[in-house]
């Protein structure tokens, strides 16, 4: 792609993002790339539903009391530059301790925090686990995003010292909630992405409801949703990328949460409310990344409001969550298989 289409792209994400109240799958009136694709047929959407039942192979488990310690740790609203400079140094000093060694790469506004461990086969490439570490003002931004940040922090702890043929990399974005802007920097930046493999991104992944009707969905899905009960974890991707979006659907231990799976044609052109976390990006850069949520908005009541707190956590939902990403992680990562979809034989 040329660099000034992308640049019209990502400037693009970039506008809606900012003038977006919310962030996933919000209704818009009138999709703003519809008369550049309203020709281009869509291929069929589906959903995959998975539940565990096996366990796999040499995973570790997580520890529920350190992903609430985190949680709690950051239990603040994270808006400001103060704000935002104490989380960092909870960041860098929390991997630290675990034996990492962060990098800090600033950008107009904003600092991402980077940290590597590198893998035994440097033919097998990187997989990247991150999230973002802001939040809206007025709120602690536990589910949002906290919950994703623990996780990462969690990863860390079970890998620093954890041998695997790929190489492992955590990225915790800034400015998230200013419209991607951390992770439209590290994307533009073409040495993050080289031999760069997989992305999984992690962006409210807390919170649980289980009464029926308490799950909503965007108007206009070309499938029947699977359940209107919010007790499932949903794993977006592009089907660029299918074998990475398939990882998801393997067989996990007892007792997780449902993995909903959606792959979404045409990099979102036609979806453009699934291009509001920090996976997005990537798409654009032909790399192949996941979003993992709990749908944000379309299911918590407490989305950019000051009572997202570590106490409306469903904690057996998020510990259920980051083990799933635990598992998948640890797949990813033992893995050499390629991720990229195969290419299309229709005429």
């Amino acid at each position: 792609m040329r660099k000034w289409i992308f640049s019209v792209v990502l400037a693009l994400l970039a506008i809606a993002a900012v003038l977006s109240s919310s962030k996933f799958f919000q209704p818009r009136p009138e999709p703003v790339t519809k008369s550049s694709v309203e020709n281009i047929s869509e291929p069929p959407t589906r959903f995959n539903v998975v539940v565990a039942s096996e366990e796999p192979v040499n995973a570790p488990d997580v520890d529920s009391k350190r992903l609430m310690a985190h949680v709690q740790a950051l239990n603040y609203q994270r808006y400001t530059q103060q704000e935002r400079d104490r989380a960092k140094n909870y960041l860098t000093q929390s991997l630290q301790k675990l034996g990492w060694s962060p990098n800090l790469q600033q950008f107009e506004g904003g600092v991402n925090i980077l940290a590597t461990r590198q893998g035994t086969d440097k033919q097998a490439g990187t997989i990247i686990v991150a999230a973002h570490y802001d939040s809206v003002p007025a709120s602690p931004g536990a589910d949002d995003n906290a919950s994703g940040v623990a996780v990462v922090l969690e990863l860390a702890r079970l890998f620093a010292s954890r041998p695997t043929p790929r190489t492992l990399q955590l990225v915790f974005f800034d400015q998230e909630e200013a419209g991607l802007r951390g992770s439209i920097a590290f994307t533009t930046n073409k040495a993050n992405l080289q031999n760069l493999h997989g992305v999984i991104v992690m962006d409210m992944v807390g919170y649980a409801c289980y009464t029926a009707g308490c799950q909503k969905y965007p108007p206009g899905l070309p499938v029947t949703p699977p359940t209107d009960k919010g007790d499932f974890l949903a794993v977006v991707g592009d089907i660029e990328h299918l074998p990475l979006l398939d990882v998801f659907q393997k067989p996990g231990k007892p007792g997780l949460p449902t993995v909903v799976t959606l792959p979404i044609p045409l990099k979102g052109m036609l979806t453009p409310d699934v291009l509001r976390s920090d996976h997005a990006p990537f798409w654009y850069q032909g790399v192949g990344a996941v979003l993992v949520t709990d749908t944000a908005n379309l299911r918590t009541p407490h989305y950019h409001q000051p009572s997202d707190t570590p106490e409306n956590l469903d904690r057996s939902f998020f510990q259920g969550a980051a083990q799933i990403v635990i598992n998948t992680t640890t797949a990813l990562l033992e893995s050499r298989e390629l991720l990229k979809s195969p290419p299309s034989t229709t005429p």
